[in-house]
């Protein structure tokens, strides 16, 4: 008898919750869609690019996410569509640094390393987004990311009037993607971050 009362009882929460949830999802995706691009002929060109972080190393190999994300902003960047890339990352341990490989990684791909400014504390997508303006003075930029990432980044960015578009990496194809779940709850969390919490990068 208790537990159904319980269970009675969050049913409300979490329909109501899940409702919340998918209109964040809505908002950000249709928004943003006119921001985002696939085509690197039709991108406008700005100063900077904003490569948002993801973990070199993966299951099977070299990540996906992180290949796929250095071959769009160097992609950029050698189609003289940006002058500086952006690398943020996490950092937040010694043997754990994303920024570094990337850095790395686009000076292989032959992006020229002074062209290529490091950001050691994007632990967040918010924090690499509002860093990118507040730290490195980036008000105009191309956001570099799989598309259901840009969504949330580029809505970000705008919010904080940041003139931002975002190129479009492409993206990984799995039966069992659990990113992609996730992103749902990410977006869920965005809205609460900005316009319930207004939360703040960890570090400026």
């Amino acid at each position: 008898m208790k537990l159904k009362r319980i269970i009675l009882n969050a049913a409300p929460i979490s329909l109501g919750a899940l409702f919340w949830a998918m209109c964040s999802n809505c908002l950000i995706i249709f928004s943003t869609q006119n921001y985002l691009y696939d085509s690197i002929e039709e991108i406008p060109k700005k100063e900077f690019a904003l490569v948002l972080g993801s973990g070199k190393n993966g299951r099977f190999g070299i990540n996906p996410y992180f290949k796929y994300r250095m071959e769009a902003a160097a992609e950029l960047y050698l189609n003289r569509k940006v002058k500086k890339l952006v690398v943020s990352g996490d950092n937040h341990i010694k043997s754990y640094n994303e920024t570094t490989d990337m850095a790395e990684y686009l000076i292989s791909l032959g992006v020229p390393d002074e062209d290529i400014i490091r950001d050691y504390a994007g632990f967040r997508t918010l924090d690499s987004v509002v860093r990118a303006k507040k730290v490195f003075n980036c008000k105009s930029l191309i956001i570099v990311s799989q598309k259901f990432h840009n969504q949330r980044a580029v809505f970000i960015a705008r919010h904080y009037r940041i003139d931002a578009v975002g190129y479009n990496a492409q993206d990984v194809q799995s039966k069992n993607n659990f990113t992609h779940w996730r992103e749902f709850a990410a977006k869920f969390g965005t809205i609460i971050d900005l316009y319930l919490l207004n939360r703040q990068p960890k570090f400026l």
